[in-house]
């Protein structure tokens, strides 16, 4: 399979965190959601795969080729959060600017995606709302022709419908299996909705690496009295939490713990469940 993005062992440190050897693949025709508490290392993982910082240990590769390499950035674009990019031009302006430096940039796509996403005239990028910011900085990602979207919080802020939007534009550009997308976001529902596999950072490590389908169907929350999830094996639990109103478990195998606690509620477990009680472990 073609790896469009190949991670291996990165480390990266600042002063008290640091990545921990964090491994990390993105296939073509794969969504790669990327999910972690505030602080836990996102962003300076996609920093450190586009070359924006320097790995202390460790290796990345574009397209197999180092990030650094024209041929790989040439086929990679980025949209981050807060991109402050064009802000004193017009949306017409800015095309022009990328036109000039972009070797691949395709001015019918942009000017498509620009009425698709209503945006034009004469205002200036720094008066847009967050979501047309957000819907210009893709459209101008989109533009360049890329094979890999490299994406941090694009639906953060958001109401519904516009993060609809985006998503079904990401949708759109999976179509061709050649193409993959690695995206952050906190909004765990968007990732569910788009995501193939979930890669979960905590602290600097990477606990995971899954297909997102397998790993929802591997692990359910079960609710019950704490004495009665003590009782379950220990390989079966990964995180447990109590209080006021009972007890609940983060568990693998949910066919098996139904087997074992026939009468205890069991839920599906969502990537926010995920993220929570595995949290929870450091609290321990």
């Amino acid at each position: 399979m073609d790896n469009l993005i190949e991670v291996r062992g990165l480390v990266k440190r600042y002063g008290d965190f640091a990545l921990k050897a964090v491994d990390l693949t993105v296939s073509a025709g794969c969504v790669v959601g990327l999910v972690g508490e505030n602080g836990a290392g996102k962003t300076t993982l996609l920093r450190a795969i586009l070359g924006l910082i320097r790995a202390d240990e460790g290796s990345v590769a574009l397209m197999g080729r180092a990030p650094s390499e024209p041929e790989a950035r040439a086929e990679v674009a980025a949209v981050f959060e807060e991109n402050a990019c064009f802000g004193h031009l017009t949306a017409a302006q800015a095309e022009r600017v990328m036109r000039g430096i972009v070797p691949n940039w395709d001015s019918d796509c942009y000017a498509g995606l620009l009425e698709a996403f209503g945006i034009g005239g004469k205002k200036l990028v720094k008066d847009y709302s967050k979501g047309m910011r957000i819907k210009l900085n893709l459209a101008v990602a989109l533009a360049r022709r890329p094979r890999l979207l490299i994406l941090d919080e694009p639906t953060s802020g958001l109401d519904p419908v516009v993060r609809g939007e985006l998503l079904d534009i990401l949708l759109g550009f999976m179509q061709d299996e050649r193409n993959a997308i690695l995206v952050s976001s906190h909004i765990t529902s968007d990732l569910e909705r788009i995501a193939d596999q979930i890669a979960y950072i905590h602290a600097g490590e990477m606990l995971f690496q899954r297909d997102k389908i397998e790993l929802m169907e591997d692990m359910a929350v079960v609710r019950c009295s704490m004495a009665r999830i003590e009782q379950l094996p220990e390989e079966l639990v990964i995180a447990k939490r109590g209080g006021a109103f009972g007890a609940s478990a983060l568990v693998r195998n949910p066919e098996r713990v139904r087997a074992l606690m026939p009468d205890a509620v069991l839920d599906a477990a969502s990537i926010d469940d995920m993220m929570r009680y595995y949290a929870g472990r450091d609290a321990v």
